[in-house]
């Protein structure tokens, strides 16, 4: 599936600059990337996160939100927490920050479009770098818009994609 609609979108600011990032991948073994770990350090979480094996969906989110201008919620790492950022949606649009189920734990990444069946999701940590991914509509626990200075941008709408691509169920 192609995004390339995204490099033309008057997207939202967290959207932006999170498709910035995209293709940052984690190291494997014990040595870390230095950009990932350097997003801990410029929201203020170094002594908490402290390498790049530990899960960094909400670390990534709070760095994009950072860069964006925009505060995030207290203990971002957890992604759940994430159910506490902006304003509760019914309705997934271009931007919003979703929040999902995983195992016992939780994921959270941006909408950038959606199926039928899944929810099109730019996020951290997912397959081990910043990607976009299809993730169940049905493992959705939350839809949370960013509160807007002054008004919300136009381009905040449904965004229909294709069903193309492998559905995520493990966004490690």
């Amino acid at each position: 599936m192609s995004y390339n609609f995204l490099k033309k979108e008057k997207a939202p600011k967290i959207l932006v600059e999170a498709y910035k990032l995209l293709g940052v991948t984690e190291l494997l073994g014990k040595d870390n990337n230095p950009v990932i770990l350097s997003w801990a350090d410029a929201v203020g979480l170094k002594k908490q996160y402290t390498a790049d094996e530990i899960p960094w969906c909400g670390l990534f989110m709070a760095y994009v939100c950072h860069m964006a201008g925009k505060a995030f919620p207290v203990n971002p790492l957890w992604a759940r927490n994430w159910l506490n950022y902006g304003t509760p949606q019914t309705t997934a649009m271009l931007g919003d920050v979703l929040v999902f189920t995983r195992g016992t734990g939780g994921h959270v990444g941006i909408y950038v479009g959606e199926d039928v069946k899944c929810y099109h999701v730019l996020g951290g940590n997912q397959g081990d770098k910043v990607s976009i991914v299809r993730i169940q509509k049905v493992r959705c626990i939350g839809i949370r818009r960013t509160k807007w200075s002054v008004s919300q941008p136009d381009s905040v709408r449904v965004i229909q994609l294709g069903a193309n691509g492998v559905i995520s169920d493990n966004e490690a």
